[in-house]
């Protein structure tokens, strides 16, 4: 057996291997013991602790055992009580020495290499030299102990020492402590050191967010989860940010990050987030740093995410951050003017300073200009430009349709993205010129008073511009079937004349033009009318109208009897089908429904709604359909432009509605009912349904597709560029499409002109019937009456409508007053920025939309007898559509526009247009509307008092610089209301 002291020697030969990596903390280490160890043995002949050195000569406490010789060896040692420190695994490091058994002379068979480590887990430390007691129960073993390398009597002799180093791991542990065990059963070794300690993650800073210090699990396989926060000035990009602490103490599997917020950049590697400087911007969220300021701009403190522009200077809303700030561009120069006749050709250089954009676009300002006091007045609609008044990327522009021997001023303005934002009118350049001598313009329309067997009697509208006085009309015309050289004419110093001669129920071709001192003006296009056969003619009747006056005098009476034979002529068209060439003002008239036109069904009173999609809608087979981009979004999905290509036909561009992925039958039910309504119609004004995918995925509508998209948005992109008559035109297309929904029994409920699409021929199509209802046809005055609750659209909502959930085909004509004066106002927006609630109170006190700008008195009228709030006073749609075919016919009705007068009620509500007598001076009116950039020009041109401010025009707007439509607008609306209000003052005090 050797001795204790040789034991001993093996301590001289003690080293300590670091730890790397995880932070630990320890509960116990018995190498840093500067008196007895005092751990509990048992029996009192096995363990033993002794003192020896390590190699830096320091005293540690050791315990040995070598009782190799006696056999049934049980000998333990226990240590104190060891606190855990709310750790769940507990890892123990030990450092000893054992004799290799075959090196020890005449050794028993029982000699040992290995021991047991054991732990026992326990709130308080009550262990005593009995309990707990000292077998495996109730102790639990961590693990068998075996010693890579022994020592032998050769080691000893040469002081080679050979030293184990193990660590073992036991949890979880869930009391407040525990103590160790070691059991040696018959081996000669030394317990040189034991070091008890848990593991955890550090705190750190990890992709930009502080993660606190984190406790290991009770597993080796355990992966705490660590929550961060986003270090100052910091956001989170993905959440939640999280870090894994493994049971190494390690930090893995990081989630989410953090990234510096606008105005801040990440230094010292992104564990801080710093401030820009001075001169320094940073727009957004990211890792990337802050940015030099642009030229022309400046920031005003630090942490900036933009940089404001300098005086003078701006930006758009889409111009880029790092984009410079911008300038108005000068004017545009060397203007050329070319005259023809009454037709002028512009053209110019661009400016000298475009401002620092590329954006430049050019606007053209007409204006004729006679003699004496009237000054300049801004020209008329009939004036036509090509390829556009406004904004033109081109610098050249056709004018045509001029008066002759007028003078004109042009002025061309240059603009740019930024124009808008300046306080200061345009630059532009100018230039006067006097139109030629010139024949007249052509006759728009031509249409039939009456007719014979051989006899039609014609009338048409004179020339829009005459240009000078019109000397007579020649009158042109053939009959169908000869060449057109073999035609007849006949001259008329009015615009009537009456054609005779004529073969009866024979199709003639004619044609008018105008003649003044500067010769023959243009044939108008060709019209086809018929005369009656003789069949017709016999059929027709006739009436005697007696008309008896009687007086008497002296006793005598005179009667006078006068008969007048009215002809009504009725072409009947179940004898013979309308011809091709029948007059063409007939599609501008609408008649009754004809015997067999259906009646709309509502798809929601199929017990299975999917059998009125199978009865209304085609079903498409999905390989016919290419889906070539997303252009919006809609309720229930993405609406895509696309191509379809059906067998045998050719393949056509299609607007398709996809139903997005992971839709309730519901849903499904609700998307496809839109179709089942739609493939009910077919009129040229209504969108047409081409047909659905429903058997395969994704579910989709397929209709036609129409290029310039929604009436609204249409119409503000093309501010002030269309004629009166294109517009009313719009309008008529619009009322066909309702007056046909209102014969099939259909009520629409969401007529809006944002609910309008427009192809490339600006032909409008009524769509979006996802509001829409049956209207039942069992009672006098049919309604469909609404479930409480749901959306309405208030501004353009009948009263009844939205006070009693009402919707009939007259709030369907309330709706379309609205749609007219969105598309007389270019789309803007009813009722401005009012509220939805004062929209509602303002109408209940018969506050009523006043006529956008330049808005015939015809077209405004018609609105307000669409929004009477008697709903059986309001036009039907056969009507309005018969109104506006009478103002296509006779565009002179159009010219009239009607100053707002005292009679219409004013805006109650409108923030738009205040109360002027809350102000006292005419710069604070102009602050209240968000036009105080014009102060100095209406003080310069001397509108200084409500008084004079109230009687201002358009040429007055225009005189005092406000060359932007839209502020025009805004300006003279309010003038308008201004002018109002006084009238009503005024009616009030007298």
């Amino acid at each position: 057996m050797p001795s204790i002291s040789v034991v001993m020697d093996i301590l001289y030969c003690l080293w300590i291997f670091p730890m790397v990596g995880a932070v630990e903390e320890i509960l116990m280490d018995s190498t840093t013991a500067t008196a007895e160890l005092g751990w509990t043995i048992y029996p009192a002949l096995g363990w033993e602790e002794v003192s020896g050195y390590d190699e830096n000569m320091n005293t540690i406490r050791t315990y040995q055992v070598c009782n190799v010789f006696d056999n049934n060896q049980n000998n333990w040692v226990r240590t104190k009580y060891i606190r855990r420190h709310g750790a769940q695994r507990i890892h123990v490091e030990i450092k000893f020495s054992v004799r290799d058994c075959s090196s020890i002379p005449s050794v028993p068979g029982s000699c040992k290499e290995t021991f047991n480590l054991y732990y026992y887990e326990t709130d308080s430390d009550t262990a005593n030299k009995v309990s707990p007691a000292w077998m495996e129960n109730p102790w639990i073993k961590v693990d068998t102990i075996a010693a890579d390398e022994s020592f032998s009597q050769v080691d000893l002799g040469s002081r080679v020492m050979k030293i184990n180093r193990e660590v073992r791991s036991f949890g979880p542990v869930s009391r407040q402590g525990f103590y160790l065990a070691f059991q040696d059963y018959g081996s000669c070794m030394s317990l040189i050191a034991v070091r008890v300690f848990y593991r955890k993650c550090p705190r750190v800073v990890e992709n930009g967010a502080v993660f606190p210090e984190t406790l290991s699990g009770a597993e080796s396989t355990s992966l705490v989860a660590a929550r961060g926060v986003c270090v100052p000035n910091g956001e989170e990009v993905d959440v939640p940010i999280k870090l894994y602490c493994n049971g190494d103490g390690e930090w893995m599997v990081p989630i989410g990050r953090c990234m510096c917020k606008a105005g801040h950049e990440a230094v010292e590697n992104g564990t801080v987030c710093r401030a820009c400087g001075s001169g320094f911007f940073k727009p957004s969220q990211g890792d990337h740093q802050c940015l030099q300021c642009p030229i022309n701009s400046r920031i005003t403190n630090e942490g900036a995410t933009n940089c404001v522009c300098r005086n003078g200077y701006y930006r758009t809303d889409s111009d880029p951050p790092l984009m410079p700030c911008t300038t108005i561009p000068s004017a545009p120069q060397s203007v050329i003017s070319i005259v023809n006749e009454t037709s002028l050709r512009l053209e110019w250089g661009a400016p000298r300073d475009g401002g620092g954009r590329e954006d430049v676009v050019y606007n053209i300002i007409c204006k004729s200009c006679g003699g004496g006091r009237v000054g300049c007045t801004r020209c008329g609609d009939n004036v036509q430009f090509v390829p556009r008044q406004l904004g033109l990327t081109e610098t050249r522009v056709h004018i045509s349709d001029l008066l002759a021997h007028t003078q004109y001023t042009f002025e061309i303005q240059a603009v740019n993205g930024v124009s808008d934002q300046s306080p200061y009118s345009p630059q532009y350049s100018s230039v006067k010129i006097t139109t030629n001598q010139a024949a007249p313009s052509a006759v728009s329309i031509m249409h039939q008073v009456s007719r014979t067997p051989d006899s039609i009697t014609l009338s048409w509208s004179q020339p829009d511009q005459p240009n000078g006085l019109i000397l007579d009309y020649e009158l042109q015309y053939y009959e169908k079937s000869m060449a057109e050289w073999n035609s007849s004419v006949v001259r008329s110093q009015t615009n009537t004349a009456v054609i005779r001669g004529l073969k009866p129920g024979a199709i003639y071709v004619f044609q008018v033009r105008a003649r003044t001192v500067a010769g023959f003006g243009r044939f108008s296009g060709k019209m086809f009318f018929q005369t009656m056969t003789e069949e017709e003619y016999q059929s027709s009747f006739q009436e005697k109208l007696p008309l008896i006056i009687g007086s008497a005098a002296a006793g005598m009476v005179f009667i006078i009897a006068v008969v007048v034979f009215v002809f009504v002529c009725n072409r009947r068209s179940s004898e013979r089908p309308e011809s091709e060439f029948t007059d063409k003002l007939q599609h501008y008239t609408s008649g009754h429904m004809s015997p067999g036109m259906k009646i709309y069904i509502d798809p929601f009173t199929y017990e299975d709604p999917n059998e009125a999609v199978r009865e209304f809608a085609k079903e498409i087979d999905t390989s016919c359909v290419k889906i070539e981009q997303v252009i919006g979004a809609g309720e229930f999905g993405e609406v895509c432009s696309g191509n379809l290509r059906l067998p045998g036909k050719r393949e056509i561009l299609v607007a398709i509605k996809t139903l997005k992925v992971g839709y309730t039958e519901r849903q499904r039910r609700d998307f496809l009912s839109e179709a089942s309504i739609m493939g009910q119609f077919d009129h040229p004004n209504i969108i047409h349904l081409e047909g659905v995918v429903t058997k395969s995925a994704p579910v989709m509508i397929i209709t036609e597709f129409m290029e310039n998209g929604s009436l609204d948005s249409f119409l503000r992109q093309n501010d002030g560029q269309f004629t009166v008559i294109q517009l009313v035109g719009m309008l008529r297309g619009i009322a066909a499409g309702m007056k046909y929904l209102n014969d099939m029994n259909y009520v629409h409920r969401d007529l809006a002109a944002r609910n309008i699409l427009v192809n490339s021929n600006l032909v409008c199509k009524v769509s979006d019937f996802g509001l829409s209802r049956f209207l039942e046809d069992d009672t006098s005055d049919p309604t469909y009456t609404s479930a409480l609750g749901g959306k309405i659209p208030i501004r353009w909502t009948a009263p009844e409508a939205i006070q009693y959930r009402k919707f009939t085909s007259s709030s369907d004509g309330w709706s379309y007053g609205i749609v007219m004066w969105e598309v007389m106002s270019y789309g803007e927006r009813p009722y401005w920025d009012m509220s939805n609630q004062d929209v509602i109170n303002a109408i209940e006190q018969d506050y009523r939309l006043p006529p956008p700008m330049d808005c015939p008195s015809a077209l405004h009228q018609l609105m307000l007898d669409c929004w009477q709030k008697d709903r059986n006073n309001r036009p039907k749609f056969s009507q309005i559509v018969n109104n506006l075919d009478k103002m296509i016919r006779n565009p002179n009705s159009l010219k009239a526009t009607t100053p707002l007068s005292s009679s219409v009620h004013l805006p109650l509500l409108d923030r738009s247009t205040p109360d002027f007598s809350s102000f006292s001076t005419v710069d604070e009116w102009l602050d209240a509307i968000k036009m105080g950039q014009y102060k100095e020009n209406f003080a310069n041109e001397e509108f200084t008092s409500f008084d004079v401010v109230s009687q201002m025009t358009m040429e007055d707007i225009l005189r005092v610089g406000v060359t932007l439509v839209g502020h025009q607008k805004k300006i003279l609306n309010s003038v308008q209301s201004m002018r109002a209000q006084m009238n009503q003052i005024t009616s009030v005090e007298v």
